[in-house]
């Protein structure tokens, strides 16, 4: 799917040889993602690129959907042939402050958490039965999280850039330098960062904000394509100077 550009919009690149994937929110959805994985090895295949290969994902890889663990699980074992880089989104970011404060269940309950809970095999409807305290209900998720989905969480990063582009979860605060810019903005950010029509920099690839099409401006690319409502994932494919979408 080719790539409109914007009037105005000067012709960012990648470093030479690079041929990079970046892929918008997940949110469960463990069919969309391989599906889409299929099609980029295809892809990838096909261009006979010698030089690097990079995955990019943006966040929010659980809540929502219904198979968190197997996304997570996905990550973790990814083909042989891709550098990933894995972005820290807000329901990560949620799901961390969770495993730290109890307090923090209903928030997360109220941004899908309860889904995610599920695929792990928590008996979430015993607990609500129960009236369970939250500090029963962190326990009984803690106790289910591979030790393994423990470390991909924690090291989840806020932003990575790559020649004219930086790739974060949902956008940057206008005015501040891009090397300090805060956790929470990262993660968080849409008015402010969605409507300022100045250039950023480098050009923001972003996701948290969904919509039924990717989001093209002069200064930023949106790619969350809402996949646990629309069945559409997406990725950006960056080589060169060139630009396109691959979807589910």
């Amino acid at each position: 799917m080719p790539l409109t550009v914007s009037p105005g919009l000067h012709h960012p690149a990648l470093p030479e040889g690079q041929l990079l994937y970046a892929v918008g929110d997940i949110h469960g959805r463990l069919d969309l993602l391989q599906n889409l994985l299929d099609l980029i090895d295809l892809d990838a295949q096909s261009s006979r690129q010698a030089g690097p290969r990079t995955l990019v994902f943006l966040g929010d890889y659980v809540d929502r959907g219904p198979n968190s663990r197997g996304v997570v699980e996905r990550l973790i074992d990814l083909p042989e042939g891709f550098d990933a880089q894995f972005l820290k989104g807000n329901h990560e970011a949620i799901l961390l402050d969770f495993l730290q404060d109890a307090w923090r269940l209903q928030h997360w309950l109220m941004n899908g958490g309860e889904q995610t809970m599920l695929s792990y095999g928590v008996n979430t409807e015993a607990l609500a039965r129960w009236g369970a305290p939250e500090e029963t209900w962190r326990q009984a998720f803690a106790a289910a999280l591979p030790e393994a989905h423990v470390r991909f969480f924690r090291s989840l990063q806020l932003s990575v850039a790559y020649g004219d582009y930086l790739f974060v979860h949902a956008g940057v605060r206008p005015g501040v330098p891009l090397t300090s810019q805060s956790e929470a903005d990262l993660i968080w950010i849409r008015g402010p960062f969605l409507n300022h029509a100045e250039p950023f920099g480098k050009i923001v690839v972003h996701g948290h904000t969904p919509g039924q099409e990717p989001v093209t401006r002069p200064n930023r690319i949106g790619i969350d394509t809402g996949a646990v409502f629309t069945g559409r994932l997406t990725a950006l494919r960056l080589q060169g100077d060139s630009r396109e979408f691959v979807q589910t």
